[in-house]
């Protein structure tokens, strides 16, 4: 079997145990490249249909191409989008840069606070995520299926051991479990598969005529494009072979304060 077989068929098999499991199941979709090819995958897990809801946080900063994006999916591919918005913050203008917040506090307010909300609206157990050990330390630590308690924090230190695909999912009350399919991969891994399989993402990870490009998309005040031009995914492919920059350089948030993106992740952040 081929690399990439493997990494399909281990993550389909988490996403299936998460399904049968879990009581009441959602999936986040940030709309990047990691989340659209973890929803290419639940696709084929259960056979062409999504069986749960997509969450989408929505911060009102995202590059309008990216919900453009995200509205278009939703109708080709029938899925089912509940979004969310922290409604108080923006009214009340506790925002970065146009608002009263630094970039930390503002990513807080509009994602984790938001996810909250949605979590004790509908009263999801269990959310699946597309992160990636590889992307950054902090997510290095963290399980296929790891719990948060009812604030939504993440114990670090107490995470439960995970040996020849046992996942522990019965927690105490209150508690819902982050599932984690795409944790084995590497970025690389990713756009070899979205080659592989035709995935459709947003154009803006390729080359403009500017001769720069989104390595990792999040809000527009925070995330800036790098210098680039591999304009297909064949030539975004031989890039990320070549270079040694992070993944998440173009990111400013996680570079604000030292910890600062732990930080965001023990408080509940994606």
């Amino acid at each position: 079997m081929d690399t990439l077989s493997a990494l399909e068929n281990q993550s389909i098999y988490v996403l299936r145990e998460a399904y049968n499991r879990l009581d009441k199941l959602a999936m986040l979709w940030s709309i990047g490249k990691d989340s659209t090819v973890l929803l290419w995958l639940a696709r084929k897990a259960f056979f062409g249909h999504v069986p749960f809801p997509l969450v989408h946080v929505d911060t009102t900063y995202k590059i309008p191409t990216m919900i453009e994006y995200r509205d278009r999916l939703c109708r080709e591919w029938n899925l089912q989008l509940v979004v969310g918005k922290n409604e108080a913050a923006l009214r009340e203008r506790r925002t970065f840069p146009d608002g009263t917040s630094t970039r930390v506090v503002w990513c807080g307010r509009l994602k984790k606070d938001a996810l909250q909300s949605i979590l004790d609206e509908h009263g999801y157990t269990g959310v699946i995520v597309g992160v990636r050990r590889d992307e950054d330390p902090t997510r290095a630590k963290e399980r296929y299926f790891s719990p948060r308690d009812k604030h939504m924090e993440w114990n670090v230190a107490d995470q439960p051991p995970e040996l020849w695909d046992q996942f522990k999912t019965d927690f105490e009350a209150g508690t819902h479990i982050r599932v984690h399919p795409l944790l084995h991969w590497t970025e690389l891994n990713v756009w070899e598969y979205i080659e592989r399989e035709g995935i459709p993402v947003i154009p803006l990870y390729f080359a403009n005529s500017k001769g720069e490009r989104y390595r990792s998309l999040g809000c527009h005040p925070c995330t800036s494009p790098i210098t680039s031009s591999a304009g297909t995914v064949r030539e975004i492919i031989d890039e990320l072979r070549r270079t040694r920059t992070p993944e998440r350089a173009g990111r400013a948030q996680d570079n604000e304060s030292e910890g600062a993106f732990e930080a965001l992740r023990r408080d509940g952040y994606m």
